[in-house]
């Protein structure tokens, strides 16, 4: 349920996740300060410096997108199961678990599972099309759908960033992941 928790946190606002199960409100919680923690990480600053003349505020988005993207391409590098048994098992985990999904995570999830974007996330051609749909959801001012050029050319770059960034996400993660389940 941790796991429900972190998914749905960007769509629960601000105190609706005492509405949870408390391993529901945990991963809402952890996700809240994940989201602290690479919002405020001179790394991630580097990476959305990079994006912000041409993209403006979006390009937080964007580089989130791109490291969900360096995340699945190099999936083996920091899971042991396969990213398409891991997907397969978290679709199934939210399918199981209806009766905590908000509803707008209720319908936008089966085109998440049909497409399966977690799998999509790791190539260039698939975070294009993420890019796309994000583009059309700001009515195309965003111009997100253009950034996969960015991706392209500064590939290298933002891998390393990326690399960088994650391994202290996943100290700061496992950390107060900790925290919480003592809780």
């Amino acid at each position: 349920m941790l796991k429900i928790g972190n998914f749905i946190a960007d769509s629960v606002k601000g105190k609706q996740y005492l509405d949870y199960p408390k391993a529901v409100q945990q991963g809402i919680t952890l996700h809240r300060n994940i989201d602290e923690f690479t919002d405020s990480h001179p790394i991630v600053h580097h990476s959305v410096h990079r994006l912000f003349d041409k993209y403006s505020h979006y390009s937080t988005v964007i580089v989130d997108i791109l490291y969900d993207h360096f995340l699945a391409a190099n999936w083996s590098d920091f899971h042991e199961m396969k990213l398409e048994d891991y997907s397969q098992d978290f679709y199934d985990l939210i399918q199981r678990n209806p009766q905590v999904l908000p509803k707008r995570v209720k319908n936008f999830m089966p085109y998440m599972i049909e497409h399966n974007w977690l799998v999509t996330y790791s190539t260039i051609d698939g975070i294009g099309l993420i890019l796309s749909q994000m583009n059309q959801r700001t009515k195309f001012r965003s111009k997100m759908d253009q950034s996969v050029n960015e991706l392209r050319a500064f590939y290298d770059e933002f891998k390393d960033e990326f690399y960088r960034f994650f391994a202290e996400l996943e100290a700061f993660s496992e950390k107060r992941k900790k925290e919480l389940l003592e809780q």
